[in-house]
């Protein structure tokens, strides 16, 4: 029997021999990882507003670190959950990280003049 592609150019192979490309992961883009490292400096940082809190018994850095925490880290991450992986609509993604946004702002403002 003769090959039918015998004469055929034969396709470019980016892979080693025996291995083949990751199919249907959720790519990364140099916006996800942009979203990542703002979400790891907010962690750190409401970290750091909520040890101010345990050493000095202070609500205003509490609400602080609250309010840090959900204006940085928590939309990416439950927008990503809801996007990536429950494949929810851009929508509710969107609707998701404007709520997180408010709740966030609200605690900063909370703890900057009423705590």
């Amino acid at each position: 029997m003769s090959d039918p592609l015998a004469g055929a150019a034969s396709p470019a192979v980016p892979f080693p021999a025996g291995t083949a490309p990751l199919q249907g992961g959720p790519a990364v883009t140099p916006a996800t990882l942009t979203g990542a490292l703002t979400a790891a400096v907010g962690l750190f940082v409401a970290y750091q507003a909520y040890r101010g809190y345990r050493r000095n018994d202070s609500r205003p850095m509490l609400f602080l670190g609250v309010g840090i925490f959900l204006v940085t880290a928590a939309p990416f991450v439950v927008t990503t959950l809801l996007v990536s992986v429950l494949l929810a609509s851009d929508a509710a993604g969107v609707l998701a990280w404007a709520l997180l946004e408010i709740l966030g702002l609200g605690s900063i403002l909370y703890a900057l003049t009423g705590a």
